[in-house]
């Protein structure tokens, strides 16, 4: 089925619940608590400093942008690595401070916006307490992690009662990119022209995220993880961050008994627990072979807020052609469900 629509939108897309959920913001008073040196040289062009106040408002020109596009929930994120960038003895309290502004400041806007949670990552134990506190006391709708921790991904044992709390609250976990480790960044990404942060672009948005969330995945697959805890449920944004064009190919070497620790194909785990957001991406061949690998029911709409704007992701929305009840599951139907909105 073509993803692609030739014709105007019905005007039943102008009454439809649009649902995004990979939306960032960033308070300038907690991001500034991060010692410089420990982004190293990351975020700090000048794009980002243009795009401060877009990520610290939330009820003024989001909202009314929000409106203006017809989106009618933001699931919203900190945008930048913050407590995971700090020590087991600050990051916590660091954590449940931002948690804690982020309910603030949406509070009589629940019908709008929702978020995920900032956890402590250095601390796994209070990560694991700070995620189930703000599911119960602020209605957080899961967890988003960026990256590594200390050079170290999820199937390391350290971060055991973080994936066994989010199971038990039957929470997602939203596995954003990170910032790449220094000795990544050094052998990869160091000895270019850095014209205009392109160095940079390599390194995160333009390739290097999305490869690394790509091996997040896989090594979790292989490490057993998802056979360990099987009703986690991991979410990963970018049209699926590469791993939908490499779905057939990977799974030829993570065979059941091939070695790794995994019980089940690669592409039923993926299926059956893994699931993909649209964020930043606005072209219909990467969402076509979305569609095709992973299925409708494991995608949702997304934007990337402030990052790409409303009105490129509507636009793109609008150019795709699906039968109604499946361009209703990518809306809003699938969030709805996986992240329990309507309760």
């Amino acid at each position: 089925m073509s993803a692609l629509k030739q014709s105007a939108p019905g005007l039943g897309l102008l009454d439809m619940r649009i649902v995004t959920l990979e939306e960032h913001l960033s308070f300038p008073e907690m991001a500034g608590q991060i010692p410089p040196e420990k982004l190293g040289g990351f975020g700090q062009n000048e794009r980002m400093k243009q795009l401060v106040p877009k990520l610290a408002d939330i009820t003024g020109d989001r909202l009314t942008s929000m409106d203006a596009n017809g989106i009618s929930m933001q699931v919203l994120s900190v945008d930048s690595s913050g407590a995971n960038l700090l020590a087991e003895d600050t990051g916590p309290a660091f954590a449940m401070q931002y948690n804690d502004l982020i309910a603030e400041r949406i509070r009589g806007y629940e019908t709008r916006f929702t978020a995920f949670a900032h956890l402590p990552m250095t601390a796994p134990a209070a990560a694991a307490d700070e995620l189930e506190r703000t599911v119960k006391e602020h209605h957080f709708r899961g967890a988003m992690i960026r990256g590594l921790t200390e050079d170290q991904f999820l199937d390391h044992p350290r971060f055991a009662s973080i994936l066994e709390r989010a199971e038990k609250l039957e929470v997602p976990i939203y596995l954003h990119p990170g910032l790449p480790p220094k000795g990544v960044a050094d052998i990869y990404y160091s000895g270019l022209p850095n014209h205009s942060g392109m160095a940079e672009a390599l390194a995160v948005y333009g390739w290097g995220w999305h490869s690394e969330t790509a091996l997040h995945i896989l090594r979790l697959v292989y490490a057993g993880i998802f056979d360990q805890y099987p009703k986690l449920q991991i979410i990963i944004g970018h049209m699926g961050e590469m791993l939908p064009f490499q779905m057939a190919r990977s799974e030829r070497a993570f065979q059941p008994g091939a070695g790794g620790a995994n019980q089940r194909k690669l592409s039923d785990i993926l299926r059956q627990q893994v699931h993909i957001t649209t964020s930043g991406f606005f072209t219909l061949p990467p969402l076509q072979i979305a569609l095709d690998t992973f299925g409708i029911d494991n995608m949702m709409f997304s934007i990337d807020y402030p990052f790409s704007t409303n009105e490129q992701g509507m636009e793109f929305f609008r150019r795709i052609d699906l039968p109604d009840a499946d361009l209703s599951k990518l809306a809003h139907g699938n969030a709805d469900r996986l992240l329990k909105l309507n309760t």
